[in-house]
């Protein structure tokens, strides 16, 4: 099992930024792929994100690319999301996953066996 942990949301204006950081720490050799979700009120958990950590390897929602980066320290045990150009409709709690498969495709929630509590990211002016 692994435990995660996610720190860096907030407040933003239209076009501002935040890092959110993943503290990872438990049986990291067994994961493959980690990745970025998100969920809105009322909405469905969504992938924004997604890294396959033993080859460094990086896919993302065509709703992010451009504006977010996915990326891990060398040491593996933190996982981070630069998100620029921020936008209201990404607004939204952000949860860091990790699953012990090399997941191929549309990120889905069901591939993932881990998650943190999320952090809240609201872009509003």
């Amino acid at each position: 099992q692994v435990r995660l942990v996610e720190s860096g949301g907030g407040s933003v204006q239209p076009g501002g930024s935040l890092r959110l950081s993943c503290g990872v720490s438990g049986n990291t050799g067994s994961t493959y792929s980690m990745a970025w979700f998100r969920q809105a009120p009322g909405k469905e958990r969504e992938g924004v994100a997604r890294i396959y950590t033993k080859k460094n390897i990086v896919t993302y929602d065509d709703s992010v690319k451009g504006r977010f980066t996915i990326s891990q320290d060398n040491a593996k045990n933190n996982m981070y999301l630069q998100m620029n150009s921020l936008k209201p409709e990404d607004t939204a709690m952000y949860y860091c996953a990790a699953s012990r498969y090399i997941e191929s495709g549309r990120m889905a929630p069901s591939t993932y066996d881990d998650w943190g509590q999320g952090t809240q990211v609201t872009v509003s002016s």
